[in-house]
């Protein structure tokens, strides 16, 4: 399924293939950081292959908490070569992609509970 997110990153962002997996993996990385346990342990469960694309260590404690966890995770996207642009359009579309398959609800639950990140989606 994760194949597909890229594939769609890719065709509406105008990213790389290996920008659209690297981007993918910083946002899920830092969802499972910094969201709650328990609703990101929800969405991974209706995102086949999220777990193994946020990696078993994803964030490590790399990005801090709040404002400075979502500032940390657009840090990581640029240094993967993307723009200002282009982070907000790939975070769009992962959140896009996350409410089509897990709903609305779930989502927003997230991205309320996270300080810092509604600025990006």
């Amino acid at each position: 399924m994760m194949q597909d997110l890229v594939q769609r990153i890719v065709s509406n962002v105008g990213v790389t293939e290996q920008q659209a997996e690297k981007s993918i993996e910083i946002i899920l990385g830092f969802l499972k950081q910094a969201g709650p346990r328990d609703k990101v342990n929800e969405l991974f469960e209706k995102l086949p292959g999220s777990v193994e694309a946020a990696g078993e260590d994803a964030g490590g404690g790399m990005f801090g908490g709040g404002m400075m966890a979502a500032m940390g995770a657009m840090g990581q996207m640029q240094a993967a070569g993307l723009g200002m642009g282009e982070v907000q359009s790939v975070t769009r579309e992962v959140v896009d992609y996350a409410r089509e398959h897990a709903g609305d609800d779930l989502v927003n639950e997230i991205i309320r509970s996270i300080p810092g990140i509604s600025q990006f989606v």
